[in-house]
């Protein structure tokens, strides 16, 4: 055997006609125009398409040189060329939208970008929504670019054993044929005793470049190599080294490319530490300290998070942390005791560092992804703000959208266009032939998928043949396919085995199940409910009726959620962040059947039955298998009662006309909100351009506020101590409504504080009888002059509403240029 290896690239020699396929390729606006994707089969065939798992990269160099030189003398792929070339240009070459004037470059970094299933970088639900980020990115023409890693094996591919369990395999990743380029740079990042070397590769998405940290280089030790090998793989070790290339090494990638970004989003606290480096390289550009630095910095960070669970933020021991940071804080001219600070939180895993408690600390917008969401992601976050009332906790919402193109079948897309993308005009047997047609394509699909995976695994010629008689495309179609994790309860269904079975096989009104999903490596709880699901799938009474289908990824989940009737959705509330496979189904004419978690709580409260189904109405539960028994029971009577009685009962045309109704409500009412171009487009007016404003702000005349900020604040922290209210009365304990109460409070504020320093409030409310505030407000008390040493304050108790009423009075620091309580987490009460 050879003791050196050169290798080289080889690419096809297109001729100069056909050229522009080379670019068109490499540009993932293939992955939702359906043009492009016609003119790559055109080019290759269906067969060859299917078997580049529809990357067009890969297929140009799988196509014979002699078909590129007859299809460049044939006029009808020409005219298709230049059509799909011409459209691409005129979308490339788009002027600014007037919109974003003033905002700069965002960039977004994200652990996993779902954009295709041909670049497998991705996991799941979050995955495809920083896909679907950038994809609306580049719709609505936003100047934003984006940072990921390049992973050598990526997730994994699922298959199962003969008892239903789930194995998973890493097949690595050739780079050289996916729909990606190098840009010629490296960076270096600095790991304790080392340095780690990181080539930078881009994704072009329409016109958002995304650009993917790659490790596997040869000057890179074998350990450090596989940094980049597996997404959400290895220990904690390999996790917080790959948090430090992500942030760190993210950073100075963009700053190697010569891009300077005028806002950070944080998709997650996977990214964090980029607070750091981009405080490190502020202070060695213009002398400010630390704190200085930080001001400046964290007033352009944006962070979303995505988990409803404390359990589901990274968190590091000091120990490691120190491994990896001790030589990095006296870079940032802080001890590294101050820099662990930066990371801690009373009542959040004491001495331990939180990636979401450094993101909440450097970040001046933080945001959840639902308005449930956003109240759970105050409760967890309510340790870092622990004085503050809940309500007050500043983190918002922005609800989750998909990019709708990714995933609507082409039939309904036509069918939209030609009645100007009106659901309500569509002629209902119009849209439900192309239900039916969706509806048996995904039969037929799964019938060969089924086949194809038995004989790969060596079935039995009969199990081989069975797969060619699972499912009936005249039947009702739940669809069930999402990450399977145990909170989201997958066999939720199967509580009642018995009542399950007479659902599957009613005479007049059966109903036949689709699931999918992979659980994580290390969750053994989420294997089991798919095992258990693939075991009941076998029993002769319902087999072909409910089927599993493994190694879930986008291309079969445009095939779902096209081809389904009702999306089934039953994660245990409020454990769902927003969810968006149910939102995938929509456009595509399919009706949603969900607990009232995520995203589905504030649609199901917008709009009612006349969208789809809600399993319960809301409850929360402190026994959990009653309430796994209360919604199954839920579930069986919506499909008996309500869902199979509406779909099969037809006119003399054989249409549901009330099912078809409830299709178009859906669509019109459900489409255009739970979408990532109004998803994305409201980032950018609520976060993106008060962000960008706000950092150009504080860096003017050599950041003076900043600094003149900090120095408040320094001296604010400091005298903080000292502020204390007392006296607190009010006039009458009994009141009618209307009537006029004078409350008065003697407020001391130490040696330096003075009025104008702090903001001193009415807090008031009605309460419960365990005299707890129900819905309370802030109302500011006046300054009426100084009494002895302290100050006092006036105001009156509010009487518009009856009942019993409570007020205490509260002191918070106050400075017009400050955005409080982000930047100073301080209060005083009575």
């Amino acid at each position: 055997m050879p003791r050196t290896l050169h290798t080289y690239t080889v690419t096809p020699r297109l001729p100069e006609r056909l050229a522009p396929l080379r670019e068109l390729a490499h540009n993932l606006r293939w992955a939702w125009h359906p043009n492009t994707r016609a003119l790559f089969i055109a080019l290759g065939g269906e067969a060859l398409w299917k078997a580049c798992e529809h990357n067009p990269v890969k297929l140009i160099g799988r196509v014979p040189q002699s078909q590129y030189d007859t299809l460049a003398q044939r006029p009808a792929f020409l005219a298709q060329l230049d059509a799909v070339w011409a459209d691409f240009n005129a979308y490339k070459n788009a002027p600014a939208d007037p919109r974003w004037q003033g905002l700069g470059t965002v960039a977004y970094f994200s652990a996993e970008f779902g954009l295709t299933e041909s670049l497998p970088i991705y996991s799941g639900g979050l995955g495809v929504l920083a896909g679907d980020h950038l994809k609306a990115a580049s719709d609505i023409n936003l100047p934003l670019v984006a940072v990921g890693f390049l992973y050598q094996n990526g997730y994994f591919r699922q298959s199962l054993n003969a008892d239903g369990w789930q194995v998973e395999h890493y097949p690595t990743n050739d780079f050289y044929t996916l729909p990606i380029e190098p840009t010629g740079k490296k960076i270096q990042v600095g790991f304790p005793g080392r340095t780690v070397h990181v080539a930078i590769w881009k994704a072009q998405v329409g016109r958002i470049p995304l650009y993917l940290l790659d490790t596997n280089l040869p000057e890179n030790a074998e350990a450090d190599r596989h940094i980049a090998g597996n997404l959400y793989g290895g220990d904690q070790e390999t996790r917080i080294q790959q948090e430090l290339v992500l942030g760190v090494g993210g950073i100075q990638a963009l700053t190697a490319l010569g891009i300077t970004p005028n806002v950070c989003h944080m998709n997650e606290g996977h990214s964090a530490f980029l607070a750091l480096e981009r405080a490190r390289q502020l202070q060695e550009k213009t002398g400010l300290n630390f704190a200085e630095a930080t001001n400046a910095t964290a007033a352009a960070h944006l962070f979303t998070t995505h988990t409803p669970v404390p359990a589901g933020f990274d968190i590091f021991s000091s120990e490691l942390l120190w491994k990896y940071f001790g030589e990095f804080a006296p870079k940032l001219g802080i001890s590294f005791d101050e820099l662990l600070d930066r990371g801690r939180a009373p009542l959040m895993e004491p001495g331990k560092f939180n990636m979401a408690v450094l993101a909440f600390r450097h970040a001046r917008y933080i945001n959840g992804v639902s308005k449930l969401h956003g109240r759970v992601s105050r409760e967890m976050a309510h340790p870092v703000w622990q004085e503050f009332p809940l309500d007050e906790v500043p983190i918002g919402s922005v609800t989750n959208g998909i990019h709708t193109p990714s995933f609507l079948s082409r039939q309904m897309g036509e069918l939209l266009e030609a009645h100007h993308n009106d659901p309500m005009l569509l002629p209902s047997e119009a849209l439900w032939n192309i239900k039916n047609e969706r509806r048996e394509t995904l039969v037929q699909w799964a019938r060969t998928y089924q086949r194809t995976r038995a004989e790969q695994r060596g079935a039995s010629d009969s199990e081989v043949d069975e797969a060619d008689r699972i499912l009936d495309p005249n039947t009702l179609t739940v669809g069930f396919a999402r990450r399977f994790a145990t909170y989201k309860r997958g066999d939720l269904l199967l509580r009642e085995i018995e009542r399950v079975k007479r659902l599957l096989n009613h005479a007049d009104r059966p109903v036949q199940f689709v699931f999918a999903g992979k659980a994580h490596p290390r969750d053994d709880g989420g294997k089991e409910l798919i095992r258990r699901i693939v075991q009941f799938s076998r029993d002769p009474e319902v087999k072909g009726k409910i089927v599993f289908l493994e190694d879930y990824d986008m291309a079969m989940a445009r095939r779902l959620v096209q081809g389904v009737d009702v999306w089934l959705n039953n994660p245990r509330r409020p454990y769902e962040a927003s969810g968006t496979s149910g939102m995938k189904v929509v456009m595509n004419g399919g009706l949603n059947c969900s607990v009232l978690d995520g995203w589905w709580a504030e649609a199901y409260a917008d709009h009612g039955a006349s969208v789809g189904w809600a399993i319960g109405q809301g409850e929360d539960y402190d026994d959990l298998g009653y309430q796994d028994h209360v919604e199954a029971q839920a579930i069986y009577h919506l499909l008996e009662n309500e869902i199979a009685p509406l779909f099969y009962t037809r006119d003399a045309q054989g249409i549901p006309q009330g099912w078809v109704a409830k299709m178009k409500q859906s669509m019109q009412k459900l489409g255009p909100t739970y979408d990532t171009r109004r998803m994305v487009a409201e980032y950018a007016q609520t976060y993106y351009l008060p962000a960008a404003k706000r950092a150009a702000h504080l860096a003017e005349n050599n950041f003076a506020l900043t600094r003149e900020l900090v120095a408040w604040k320094e001296k604010v922290h400091q005298q903080w101590p000292q502020v204390r209210l007392e006296a607190v009365t009010a006039e009458s304990d009994h009141l009618e409504a209307g009537q006029q109460a004078l409350v008065r409070a003697a407020l001391w504020l130490g040696e330096t504080l003075q009025p104008s320093d702090v903001r001193v409030e009415l807090y008031t409310g009605p309460v419960d009888t365990d005299r707890n505030f129900l819905n309370a407000a802030g109302y500011p008390l006046t300054c009426s002059g100084r009494d002895g040493g302290a100050w006092v304050y006036m105001g009156h108790l509010p009487t518009e509403h009856s009942g019993q009423q409570g007020f205490s009075v509260r002191v918070l620091p106050s400075h017009p240029e400050a955005i409080l309580p982000q930047e100073l987490a301080l209060i005083a009460w009575e």
